[in-house]
Order: C-alpha cells, then structure tokens, then sequence
C-alpha cells in the first residue's frame, strides 16, 4: 500500500486501531503517520501529486530507526579500499587485516566489501528462434543402469537433444560420451525428429570440441565430417556459460531427471531407452510448456517438423577421426587393434579415420595412403605387405613349401641340398635353408646350382660347403674324378674253416 492510500484511510477511519486492521501496519505506525499528517494539514487540506507527497514525506516525516551500528572493519576503510584495487580477494583481505590487528569475523569483511561495492543485479534476454533453426544438445549424469550384457549396475548419461520453437525433444541414455557415441546420437536423434535442424548448440565437450575457445573453437574431425554430411551448423557456447542452451538445460536434462527418472528403479539401459522415447512421445511432448504455453509435440507436427532439413540419402557412416603414432613395426594402433602404413613414415603423426567398414591413414597433410578393412575385434592385426621394409619381406615370407618351391626353380641339385637341410629331425634348419637360396641373389642361379651339385659329388651338402665352394670360385671348376677304392682282398681259407670249432666243427690248425 502506498502512502496516499494510508493518509486516505486515515481520513475516512479516526480509530488507528481500525486502519491497522485495514492495512496491516502497525498501531504505532499508525499512530505516528496520524501525527505527521495532521501536523502537514494532509488530513484536511486537498493531498498534494503522489510523487509531491513522497518528497514531502522524506524530508518531514520522523523516520524513527533504530541507530545503525558501525562495522568493525569500518577502521581499516582505507586499507580495504587499497587491497580490493590491487585485486586482492576478500579472504586474502581478511587475512591482512588479521595481521594488522583486526579480530572480527571473516562475515564482517564479506559485508563491508559488499557494502563498498554494491553489484548490479545481471540481466538477461531470452532469445528464441524460429521453426527448424536450432537444436540444442547436452549430456547429463542418469544415475545407475543395468548392463545388458553383463547385469551390472553402471554409471549412465542422459543425451538430450531439443528443438529450440517447438521444445519437442530426442532423449537416449548411455554409458560413455566417447565420440563414437556422441556421433551415433546424433543420427539416432535426426532420424527420430525426420529432419536435420539448420544448427546445433552444444557446450564444449570433447567429443565435439578439442578446444574450447570462443574467438576460434576447434572441432572434432569426426564431428565436423558429420555436419557437412547432415548440412547443420556447429554452434558452441562460450565457455562456462551453459544459459546459452538454457532450453536443453532446464527444459531438457533437468526435466528428464526430474520427470521421467525421478522414483525411477534401476532398470536395463535397453528399457530405459524404449520407454524414454515413449515418454518424449506423451508426457513430455503433450504438456503445456511453462514458457510456449502450448504443446511441443503440437508445434512439432504442425509447424517445426516441415521446417526442418531433409535427412540425406543414406546415414552418416560414424567415421572416427584419430591423431595416431606410426610405430618402428609399421602399425597404428587404432581401438585396439592393428593397421600398417608406408614404412617411410615410421614416427610420424597420421590421421585415421575409422568407420564401420574401414579404416583409412592419411598423412599430416590428408594424403590417403592405406586402406584397410575395420577390424572385428581388438588384437586383430591388418597388413599390407606393400607397407613393410622389402628386406624384411623374405624372412617374414618364407616357409618350408616356399623353400622347396624357389630352390626347384633353382636347378635339382639346389632342391636335393635344401631338402637335405630341411630333413633335420632335431634342428629347424629353415632359417638356414634361406640363407643358401639367398645366395643366388649375390652370385646367380646358374653358379648356385653349381655350387651345390659340387657339394653332392663331394657328398658334403652342407651351407658352409656351397658358400666355400662359391666364395672360392670352384663352381666353375670341373670335380677330379677319383680312382674306386680297391677291391677287398680275400682271405685264403675259408671261414668255416676259421670259426667252425666254434659250432661243432674241428679246429682248422
């Protein structure tokens, strides 16, 4: 009640008592407001203009407060005033004051410097968009859900995704917020809505924001890919400020959890999803909105879902972009599992994107240069043998049929040594076995088969022999035919008569 309203009370009510039950002041105030006015003839005298009488009133009326009290930091004014220019916080400033003599309460200084620097309160402008212009999206935690697979209770996320006219959300619970599954999201939520909105607004997570930075933010590849592929814009807040998306945050995150997971038991992700997107449906998409007055499904379906971008042809294949080492053996390691590139770019930074089908390495400078089919589990190890060290390539390439099938291509006699080697019961003579067909690549096939049908003749097919043999030169040099050795001589009587006393027979001295 205002004052004119008071004096006109007191003019048509002589009781204080009265006009105290009529307007709810005190009878004292009453009483005191009666005095002040008859003593200005307001009471019979025509009422001066409202803002006139409120003049009068605070250069006349007797204000009747209690004194104030003097703060205890009042002493140290100046040294106040000095620290708070030079930047120093209030606690930091309670803590010099202490040392200066000062005993009162850390409270005592938080209200002086209030008092010596009174804040204007922020205002804000709510800012709404046309049909189809912009989404907004965020994660929130979703308490604890069931595992499918292994019926463990784990951390969940909330993703909402809401349409900024009509308030018509998209809602999904998760267990990471890895950029695989912040992709997949994505496309989950366009196919829900039946349109790509013509911009996303986002805070800065690292799935879709390597750096955070309002003048020049940095967007995930992945992510970027998936915009040009939809057709939306990426639109980031300005750090820390999450009422840039005030529509997903209170009218998304929030409302889920208080709404659809508020009393909620834990129950098996697979469900919570099922039933949340039935919720979007009914309770969330046919309340009356707190700010639209109207229903978000309502708006959706007869306005904002014409608006929206068409979905393209096919879905975004969920390509995910990573910066990855190319190790001394010519793989990355990329989710696990294993993929070679070009040798020459051991050490270097590749980019490698990987998608449901296959797994592309590019150079720092996007220069394609392996492909590889995406791997099926971790450990799995893909190879070109283009990519490896061609000195390496026989090593890794040689087996006993591989042997035996270049050392034929040699010449016989280079097959029957090989084969030679190889028969070793005990020893695994196949390193070996290479070695003496790498010898043609030194000297020839022609010398090498020499070599070994030299040592066969001198029964000697041994490495050492044919790289002696060849290292000598005497492959080229025609084997020394040898006499036979001579014939046993007989013995003169016969070995009845030698031995036979010693079966029955008579001594043959």
């Amino acid at each position: 009640m205002d004052l004119r309203h008071l004096l006109l009370h007191l003019r048509d009510t002589p009781s204080d008592r009265a006009v105290s039950r009529e307007t709810g002041f005190n009878r004292r105030t009453v009483q005191r407001y009666r005095t002040w006015a008859t003593t200005h003839g307001l009471l019979t005298d025509p009422l001066p203009s409202l803002e006139e009488l409120h003049a009068q009133a605070a250069a006349t009326f007797p204000q009747a407060r209690p004194p104030q009290n003097v703060s205890s930091v009042e002493p140290y004014r100046e040294l106040v005033v000095q620290l708070r220019a030079q930047g120093v916080e209030i606690r930091a400033l309670w803590h010099r004051l202490k040392e200066q003599g000062y005993t009162g309460s850390y409270p005592s200084v938080h209200r002086f410097v209030r008092a010596l620097e009174p804040r204007a309160p922020d205002a804000t402008v709510r800012v709404e968009r046309l049909p189809g212009e912009e989404a907004q999206v965020d994660f929130g935690s979703a308490g604890r859900m069931l595992d499918p697979d292994t019926g463990v209770l784990r951390k969940a996320w909330a993703f909402v995704m809401v349409l900024a006219w009509s308030r018509h959300q998209f809602v999904a619970f998760v267990f990471d917020q890895t950029v695989a599954t912040w992709l997949d999201l994505h496309r989950r939520a366009f196919a829900f809505f039946g349109g790509v909105p013509q911009r996303v607004v986002l805070d800065n997570l690292k799935a879709a924001i390597t750096k955070a930075c309002w003048e020049d933010p940095q967007v995930q590849a992945a992510y970027r890919e998936c915009a040009a592929h939809y057709g939306f814009l990426i639109a980031p807040c300005r750090p820390a400020t999450p009422e840039h998306k005030g529509k997903v945050e209170q009218g998304g995150v929030h409302y889920v959890k208080r709404n659809f997971l508020g009393g909620r038991s834990p129950t098996s992700l697979t469900q919570a999803n099922t039933d949340v997107l039935t919720w979007c449906g009914t309770t969330a998409g046919e309340r009356v909105h707190g700010t639209t007055r109207e229903v978000p499904l309502t708006r959706f379906v007869e306005v904002e879902q014409a608006a929206l971008k068409p979905l393209p042809s096919v879905p975004y294949d969920l390509g995910v972009w990573k910066l990855l080492t190319l190790h001394r053996d010519c793989y990355v390691v990329f989710e696990g599992a294993y993929y070679s590139a070009p040798c020459r770019l051991i050490g270097q930074k590749l980019h490698v994107r990987g998608c449901t089908q296959a797994v592309r390495i590019y150079t720092s400078d996007y220069q394609l240069v392996a492909t590889h089919s995406r791997a099926r589990a971790p450990g799995e190890r893909h190879t070109h043998l283009s990519h490896l060290p061609p000195y390496k390539l026989p090593g890794l390439l040689r087996t006993r049929q591989t042997c035996q099938a270049d050392a034929a291509a040699v010449g016989p006699a280079t097959a029957e040594v090989v084969q030679t080697i190889l028969a070793d019961p005990i020893v695994d003579r196949l390193p070996l076995a290479g070695r003496l067909l790498r010898l043609r690549d030194r000297y020839s096939g022609t010398r090498l088969e020499a070599a070994c049908a030299r040592a066969l003749h001198f029964a000697d097919p041994t490495y050492r022999t044919v790289l002696g043999i060849l290292e000598q030169g005497l492959d080229q040099v025609v084997p020394i035919e040898l006499p036979p050795p001579p014939e046993a001589q007989q013995f003169v009587r016969s070995a009845e008569e030698l031995v036979g006393h010693l079966v029955g027979g008579a001594p043959w001295n």
